[in-house]
């Protein structure tokens, strides 16, 4: 079942916005994985922590340019962190090659660490993608793309959004450094 009830285009499209009322209510569960991270800051401190560039897109719903950002064609194994508070909202396992110019993902790390918005701006119907824990957006999800994925999903993601943590190399059992 998508996340989008029957389809995220059309009439049919479930509005996935959350009330405050709706969100003060997921804060307040145990199996919340953004409660215990959630970030409420100013805007003049966002303007202070982020560069212009990553305010535009985090704070602003801004998107950067396709086939310009850090990830759009990284294949490194890691975590993927919110660059404004750094919850882990995707791992290397889920991204892949869609050729758009932005990383694209199949699936969150977690459901409880994005959160959805049904964006109906510039004139399309789309759904918005962002962090659970500070607000800030990440991009959008599309469906039925026909990419050979599991879920038939692409979570289109501004790189300027996230932040690669880099796997550590694996130890190989019963390998000694050299002294």
């Amino acid at each position: 079942m998508s996340i989008f009830g029957n389809s995220i285009f059309g009439n049919k499209a479930a509005d996935t916005s959350t009330s405050a009322e709706e969100a003060a209510a997921a804060d307040s569960s145990p199996d919340s994985a953004a409660t215990a991270r959630r970030v409420a800051k100013t805007d003049e401190q966002w303007r202070q922590e982020l560069t212009p560039e990553e305010y535009y897109v985090l704070r602003q719903a801004g998107t950067e340019r396709p086939y310009t950002g850090e990830y759009w064609d990284t294949h490194t194994a890691g975590v993927y962190q919110c660059r404004a508070c750094g919850i882990e909202l995707f791992t290397s396992h889920e991204k892949f090659d869609s050729h758009c110019g932005w990383p694209s993902f199949w699936a969150p790390l977690a459901e409880g660490n994005v959160r959805y918005i049904h964006d109906r701006t510039l004139g399309m119907d789309r759904i918005e993608v962002r962090c659970a824990a500070c607000d800030s957006h990440l991009g959008h999800v599309f469906e039925g793309e026909g990419y050979g994925t599991p879920t038939d999903q692409r979570y289109c993601i501004n790189s300027i959004s996230i932040r690669l943590v880099p796997a550590e190399e694996p130890q190989v059992k019963g390998m000694r450094p050299e002294a």
